[in-house]
């Protein structure tokens, strides 16, 4: 009896573990140059995930950021990244599973001193939806603001201040949003439906990577944004069955998914933005993926880390 007792006594312990999670570090190992997802899930909760959400830590620091959909403030937290050492923001768009938790994160800001402003930059109004700062103007303005109480983002009083960057989405160059410290981050639009969206590009002297949000694979000016990423992630949102009317003209398919990916020959592929019902078909998906792009796919989960280092070694062994 005493070893399956002891087993037991393992697995009760795991799970209390888990329990008291905020106990247990979440940090990445390497923090030189590493993404790291924060949120690999959907707009839908079935998939027991965070919504989009990544941080890019460089030199020992949470420094950049793509997207902040519901849960990012929790699994910002745990992967130890602060607001205060945060340079740039960039938001893909603005569907709710992309952008909800961002009031919530930026609030933190009362609780420490930062004179440095915050950019963020997310797509030109469209088909719709706001731009960029007519967002931030609905959730902060002193007046109408739906968190009137957090105006001091706007106006630097109180706390600290942010500056908006509007990138056109629908324009056929890239974006230069961000360029500081050795790291220039670009923009670009992709189609997602007709919502206005953006992917972005981390460039470094280190390597690159490219983070595309929810597209439908139909604009060949992607590829060309994203040649030479050494790590590229893209969503796996559908599955190849999934209906071309709504779905595909939201999503790429795993065939699309792969296709580009083989163009763009990154040395490592992350999917993201699983769905409960993509999650059902992830297997397959993968290797349908795998029919077309010959490198490493990663199926990323919350907090899941890609250093840049790893795959700089492999090519060096090579």
């Amino acid at each position: 009896m005493k070893q399956p007792i002891k087993a037991l006594v393992v697995a009760l312990g795991f799970t209390f573990g888990a329990a008291n999670a905020y106990a247990i570090s979440m940090e990445p190992l390497d923090k030189e140059y590493t993404l790291q997802v924060l949120g690999s899930g959907g707009p839908i909760s079935d998939d027991l995930r965070a919504s989009s959400a990544a941080v890019i830590w460089w030199k020992g620091k949470s420094r950049f950021m793509i997207d902040a959909g519901g849960g990012a403030y929790l699994r910002f937290g745990q992967s130890g990244a602060k607001l205060e050492d945060l340079d740039f923001l960039g938001i893909t768009h603005f569907h709710t599973d992309h952008v909800t938790d961002l009031p919530a994160i930026l609030k933190g800001g009362f609780f420490f001193n930062r004179e440095d402003a915050l950019d963020i930059s997310g797509p030109t109004a469209g088909a719709g939806f706001p731009s960029l700062t007519e967002y931030m103007d609905a959730q902060f303005n002193s007046d109408k603001g739906a968190y009137a109480y957090l105006n001091g983002l706007l106006t630097g009083e109180g706390i600290f201040p942010v500056t908006l960057i509007d990138v056109p989405y629908q324009s056929k160059n890239e974006t230069k949003v961000y360029d500081k410290d050795g790291v220039v981050i670009t923009a670009f639009g992709i189609p997602h439906g007709n919502v206005p969206c953006l992917a972005y590009r981390i460039e470094t002297s280190e390597g690159v990577f490219v983070v595309s949000a929810d597209q439908n694979g139909t604009n060949p000016g992607f590829v060309d944004f994203a040649k030479g990423a050494d790590i590229l992630m893209m969503p796996m949102a559908i599955a190849e069955s999934a209906d071309e009317e709504v779905s595909a003209f939201m999503h790429a398919k795993p065939s699309t998914v792969g296709k580009i990916t083989a163009q763009i020959n990154p040395k490592l592929l992350v999917v993201d933005h699983m769905m409960g019902l993509s999650l059902k078909f992830k297997a397959e998906s993968l290797d349908i993926i795998k029919q077309y792009y010959k490198g490493e796919v990663f199926a990323a989960r919350d907090l899941s880390s890609f250093p840049m280092n790893a795959v700089k070694d492999k090519t060096n062994e090579q």
